[in-house]
Order: structure tokens, then sequence, then C-alpha cells
């Protein structure tokens, strides 16, 4: 067997960490730099290990010469890279035989070690107020502030308008009602995600519903602030996965909420765990069901996989929805369980909040919904009517599983741009014009932008302005200031986790797309507050929600351990 047989499988990257490592510690067995190949392979699909057993039947492959699992898996063992010094590791139990790459393998001991570290401790769970500030009606969200009023670490999950903010405000009053009886100083609090956008929005909607308690709940509330995860744990120049908070200098807070937790990685998980004080509170909001991290792991989902099978271990879920429709709701509810029969039928059945265009030629179609919103946008642009523009942006999104190609992003940005040509007979000869969409890309903390902003380009006195929707009051900025921005006639599915729109448009790509799964068909589904569109064939629609987006880890089954 030769790792050359295999070329097909890989990037150059991943043949070449493999030949270098296999060359360093003198190993010659070509079935050792195989497992190596595929492990760097799997961390760039976002796992953080791989099953050597299954991983043929996996990429579906098994043509290719790979080694019989035993012989396969006794090679990695005997090797020098998995005994001294190891850089290879191997995690096996009664279902998979998983081999890591050490610094994934030692992250992922690491967060269920301080994970299970957290749940034992005791904590006291009577507060006076938790009838008065979940009164009746509030069932599910009582039921989820008693589970974190008892537990150090609490995950919180739920579908979009399940009421995850609200409980969180709450629970937050609960805690400082706590603190004030036993005669502790004010809660430290601090509020994060993994994004700036995630956290301003997370800031805005946890002030919004702390704004409508009582005055002695909010007065014993600090004033609270929100930060990304990097922000909060500070970067440092010198090691972009380390940071200044550590076990050696522990995050100063009482209480730590971060929102979105399906989009933290592995390893961002482990530098948050190790960072925080003993005694301290940690509340993980978000949906499994959604979209994980860019970067390896899958931690959200793998925590309620592992710990919801523990009897010593409760997770706070809220699963009624408050924001859709029934029918948004019933086709969100059928794509998470995974039923294609039933998301077909409510696609066919339509009615008033959802609509299936069943094609493969979508450009007259979608040339019907966003030529109409692009010369909205531009006719309040060019009056500089900032609520207005703004207003209509929100009014529809067209979502994209790819960034480029016939289905992706750029793609029908640039087709949009052309029917505003078309339209108006004034062809856009510059990257600014007014009425132009912008999605900020890069977190500037001077301007006070955040990656995942949304703008409208209008027109002013002196020229084009770009303004800013960024917490309550839109922001004004002259275009050349900001170079980290993108057209967003269209956005992909993966930039739109956590903002929401009137009216929703899905373009699904080709049923043979990788990147087509029912994590992506749910959290593009669940963007909409009001109408959903789906563009796509039947072949598409059902291997969209057929296909998972299977992330291997062995964190569940440390947990569940």
């Amino acid at each position: 067997m030769s790792l050359e047989a295999f070329e097909e499988l890989f990037e150059p990257a991943d043949t070449h960490v493999a030949r270098r490592l296999t060359a360093i510690a003198n190993e010659p067995d070509e079935s050792v730099a195989l497992a190596i190949a595929v492990a760097v392979r799997a961390l760039r699909g976002g796992s953080v290990c791989v099953d050597l057993r299954s991983i043929a039947d996996q990429l579906e492959m098994p043509d290719l010469p790979w080694p019989s699992p035993d012989d396969w898996l006794n090679a990695v063992r005997a090797s020098p890279l998995a005994t001294d010094k190891p850089v290879l590791r191997l995690y096996s139990d009664s279902t998979a035989d998983l081999l890591y790459l050490d610094r994934y393998w030692l992250e992922e001991q690491q967060v269920c070690d301080d994970v299970l570290t957290l749940l034992s401790s005791t904590l006291p769970g009577a507060v006076p107020g938790l009838e008065r500030l979940f009164p009746e009606g509030w069932e599910e969200q009582r039921a989820a502030a008693e589970i974190a009023l008892t537990q150090s670490l609490t995950v919180l999950t739920g579908g979009p308008g399940t009421g995850k903010t609200t409980t969180v405000a709450r629970l937050l009053a609960l805690l400082a009602e706590q603190a004030s009886l036993s005669g502790k100083p004010p809660l430290r609090i601090a509020l994060a995600a993994p994004t700036g956008k995630a956290a301003a929005r997370l800031l805005e909607a946890v002030q919004l519903e702390i704004d409508k308690l009582d005055a002695v709940d909010r007065d014993r509330l600090p004033e609270l602030k929100a930060s990304t995860l990097h922000r909060l744990l500070r970067t440092r120049p010198d090691n972009s996965s380390r940071f200044r908070h550590h076990r050696e200098n522990r995050l100063p807070h009482d209480v730590i909420v971060v929102d979105e937790t399906s989009m933290v990685s592995l390893t961002l998980m482990a530098r948050l765990l190790e960072a925080l004080r003993p005694d301290s509170r940690l509340l993980l909001v978000g949906d499994p069901d959604q979209l994980a991290s860019v970067e390896a792991g899958a931690v959200l989902a793998d925590m309620v996989d592992g710990l919801g099978e523990r009897s010593d271990v409760r997770i706070a879920a809220l699963t009624t929805s408050h924001r859709f429709g029934k029918s948004i709701g019933a086709l969100a509810s059928a794509i998470r369980v995974g039923d294609a029969d039933e998301v077909v039928s409510l696609l066919r059945a339509g009615g008033e909040h959802i609509e299936w265009l069943e094609t493969d030629e979508p450009a007259e179609h979608l040339r019907k919904v966003l030529l109409p919103h692009a010369l909205r946008l531009r006719e309040a642009a060019i009056l500089g009517d900032v609520t207005a523009a703004l207003s209509t942006l929100d009014e529809h999104r067209l979502l994209c599983a790819h960034r480029r190609g016939p289905y992706g992003v750029r793609f029908w940005n640039h087709h949009v741009e052309r029917w505003l040509a078309d339209a108006t007979g004034e062809p856009l000869w510059t990257q600014w014009y007014a009425g132009r969409p912008v999605l900020v890309t890069a977190n500037d903390y001077g301007l006070g932008l955040y990656n995942g902003d949304t703008g409208v380009t209008v027109v002013r006195g002196d020229g084009l302005r770009a303004v800013v929707a960024a917490g309550s009051e839109p922001i004004e900025f002259a275009t050349g200031r900001l170079p980290d921005v993108d057209t967003m006639h269209a956005m992909t599915i993966h930039k739109s986790q956590g903002s929401q729109a009137d009216e929703v448009t899905v373009l699904l790509p080709p049923e043979d797309s990788r990147l087509l799964t029912r994590e992506l068909f749910y959290t593009a589904v669940t963007r909409a507050k009001e109408r959903i569109r789906v563009i796509g064939t039947e072949p598409s629609v059902r291997a969209a929600v057929q296909r998972r987006a299977v992330r291997a880890s062995g964190l569940a089954q440390r947990l569940r351990a």
C-alpha cells in the first residue's frame, strides 16, 4: 500500500504533514502515514478525530486499497508517533476506535474533565423570586431556571423564538437576588458569543428584557457588557490558540453567559473552561440543531448528547417556539427530525407562510423577488431615508449554501447588480452605489463594528455614506472607512446564523453538493420570521433533509462515561 494510491482523497497539505511527521519519527509504515493524512483531512471537515474502522464507508470510497482495520490500528499503536511523546492518540470504546492528533485528544479530554468538575459542585437552588420572575404560563422557562440554579454549568437549548434570551435575563435577576440575600457583593456578569454581531445582539436582547423587570430586580444587576469570546479571554499576539486568561490567571466573573454556543469550536471551549474560576457559573445557550463551528468540533451537540444520558445532570431545554406561524414551525421541526416525506408534503402544501419553487433554473424566479427589493432599497437610499433603507434591508434575505459558482453568493450579487443597471439605465461603475446592501466581514472595535453587522449605502449632501445597523442607533461612515465589507444582495447560510428577516429565500444547490445538509437547511429555514421560500428540486430537498453534517468526536462518549 502506498499513500500515493489515495491522492484523490487528499489536499497537498494533508500528505505533507503525514510525510513530514513519519520522516521525523523514522516511521516507514505507509499505513501510519495514511492514518495521519486521514486525521488532518478530517480536521479540515470539522471533525476532531477519525474512526479508522469505518472511514472507507464514511467516505464512500471502498475501492481504494485500505488496510484491514485491525492491522491498521495495530500499526498505529506500535508506531513511535503514538508511543514516544505521542503525536497520535487513540481513544477506544465499545463503539469505535478513534484516532486523534495529540492536541485535539488533549483538548477533548480537558473539556470533558472541566465540564464534569463544574457539574460536581453543589449549589443552593431555592430563590424566593422564582415564581415572581417566571409566573404562570412560563413553565418551560421556569423549569430551565430551576435547573440553572442548581448547576454550576447549565446547557440551555432551544430553537429560534423559544424564549432563551428571556430566560437568560430573568435568570440573571434571580442569581442577583440570590447573591443579595446571601450578603454577597453584586455579581460580576459577562455576556459573550463567538462573533461580535452575536455578542452585540445578545446584549441588546437581554437588556431589553431586563428593562421590563421591576425596579428592585434591575437595581440588583450591574451594567451589562458583551464581547466576543476572544476578547473576553484576551487574545495574545504571539499565539492564536492561547489567551491571557487561563488556569493561572482566571476570569474574574461570577456568571458567564455564552450565546450561539453551537458556533464554538473545541479549542475555544477548552480555553474558556480552563479560564473559569471554580466557583463561577457558566450558562451555555444555543440550538444544537444549527450549523456547528467553522473550526473543528461540535461541542454543544456533543454536550447535549453526552450529558443528556447521565442521571446526575439535566439539560435545560425550551421546545415551544413563539416566533413562527404553525407552518414554518412545522417545517423546521420536520427538517430537524429528518422526516423528508413530511418536509416535501409541507412544501407542496404551501400556504401564506411557505412557498416552494421546484426548479433547478432559479434565475427568473429570483429576479422577480430580488430586483423589486433592490429597487426599494435604492429608492430609500437616494432619498437619504435611513430608517426606510434599513427597514427594507430586513424585509428579505437570499441565503445560499455556496460562496462561489452558479448557486453561490458572488454569482447572485453580480446578477442583482446587473438587473439593477438594466432596470435603471444607470450602469454601476463603482463598488459603492446608492442602495448597496453591505455585510461587515471583520470586527473593528475602534469603529464599533462587528463581523455580521449589516447596512446600506445612502446618499448624503457630501456624497455616499454607509449606514450600519449597529446597536440601538444606526452609525454612518464614509465608505472609504469600511474596507472589510461584502455586497449583501445574497449571503451565505453560515453568515446568516443568529440573524433573521421577515421573508427568507433559500437557494438549494444540486443534491450532490457536499454543503447540502440537514443542519444547513434547518438554519436557513429558521432565519424567517414570517415567510420562507425554498428554490430547488425535490432531490435537493430530500438530500438536504437526509444528509447529516456528521463530525467525528469522542466528547459525547467521554461525557457519558
